[in-house]
């Protein structure tokens, strides 16, 4: 969704900066060393990009030799715990979605109703838990068949990208072998993720100019914006 379908992996990223600078600066000022902020390019693309909510914060945290508890679900966002830096920056997310709102990418919207006509089916499949606030807020929630988001992902127990299960469960979903479905996604653990699920096509988008990244993560193809694969075919 995120990157693919909807402009929110700014939002995104956003988010991710006010939630670790924030952090990052009480730590440093406990501890007496120096401040060194999240970069929303860098760190984001990553770290955090693509993966489940607490995934990411492990990850970065890991990155800058942070040990923090695991906390619980429901710690609130101003705990120093991995799930409390994880509800600080849902908390981040949706202040920021409420009041900015949502844009679409609208090459990616006549894609898929372009697939649709043509009857496939389509799902959408995000880390975010978020996804149908933001496809309501992008008006694209009546183009797919089926979702699964973060909040699926942790009720069931299964991993988060660069691991495949998420892709191979929507697939599941839609009635529809692993090989007989394609997976679009513009993070690096994305890709990594369709092609570790034997999918049939794995389509990399190129929001941020990593190509030769999303080439080398496993990508068939890699395009800048979907409707370029509607030119493709005409």
């Amino acid at each position: 969704m995120d990157g693919v379908l909807t402009r929110t992996a700014t939002v995104h990223a956003a988010a991710w900066k006010r939630t670790f600078d924030e952090l990052l600066r009480n730590l440093s000022a406990r501890h007496s060393r120096p401040f060194e902020p999240f970069d929303e390019v860098k760190d984001y693309e990553q770290y955090v990009d693509g993966k489940p909510r607490a995934d990411g914060v492990r990850s970065f945290l890991m990155a800058r030799g942070i040990d923090l508890p695991e906390g619980s679900q429901d710690d609130p966002p101003t705990a120093e715990t991995v799930q409390g830096v994880g509800n600080a920056k849902n908390a981040a997310f949706n202040e920021v979605l409420r009041s900015e709102g949502v844009e679409r990418y609208e090459g990616s919207v006549r894609y898929v109703q372009a697939a649709r006509a043509a009857g496939l089916r389509t799902g959408v499949v995000t880390s975010s838990a978020n996804c149908d606030a933001v496809l309501e807020a992008a008006d694209m929630a009546e183009l797919f068949d089926d979702t699964f988001d973060g909040t699926d992902l942790q009720d069931r127990h299964l991993l988060g990208k660069p691991a495949p299960d998420s892709y191979l469960a929507a697939a599941r979903a839609l009635g529809v072998e692993a090989g007989q479905a394609a997976v679009f996604d513009d993070a690096q653990a994305g890709v990594q993720a369709g092609r570790a699920g034997g999918f049939g096509k794995v389509v990399g988008v190129d929001r941020l100019g990593q190509r030769d990244a999303l080439y080398a993560h496993g990508a068939d193809v890699v395009v800048t914006d979907l409707d370029q694969l509607l030119a493709a075919t005409r």
